[in-house]
């Protein structure tokens, strides 16, 4: 019977048992390399464009951000601080008024900022009440006044 195996195998079963295939890790381990010189080439040019990426700026120079205050004059003499009505009597007493710009100074003074008010009167306005705008700004001590007329007009 064991003539009868060995004439049954054929030519290519001798050879079925080739051993470790070098070729093939070779081309195997050539992309791997290829891969990695690539990824190196790729990197070393990301690093020479010099750019950072975002977080925090350490500035020596400090950023004045004018705390910004609109009041606006009306037809009829109402007063608005920042779109909010003040109370005016029919009188010139604008004690609200006082009080808040002075509170809005010495917040500013505190925070080591300038005071901007910007005076937005309309074109019917009465013009003694920006007179007692002005006059309240400057019991105040602010002196950065700017004007301006209202967006409808």
């Amino acid at each position: 019977m064991a003539r009868s195996r060995k004439s049954r195998r054929s030519a290519g079963d001798e050879n079925s048992d080739v051993g470790f295939q070098i070729a093939p890790m070779i081309d195997v381990v050539f992309v791997v390399l290829v891969f990695f010189m690539s990824l190196t080439s790729a990197i070393k040019l990301e690093h020479e464009l010099n750019t950072k990426l975002p977080g925090t700026a350490v500035t020596t120079d400090t950023v004045e951000f004018p705390d910004e205050q609109i009041i606006g004059v009306n037809a009829d003499g109402q007063l608005l601080l920042n779109d909010d009505p003040i109370p005016v009597d029919d009188g010139r007493d604008l004690n609200q008024l006082l009080n808040s710009m002075t509170r809005i100074k010495a917040n500013a003074d505190a925070a080591k900022t300038r005071v901007l008010v910007t005076i937005a009167s309309d074109p019917e306005a009465p013009y003694y009440r920006t007179i007692d705008v002005l006059n309240i700004l400057a019991a105040a001590r602010i002196d950065n006044v700017t004007f301006t007329v209202p967006d409808e007009f």
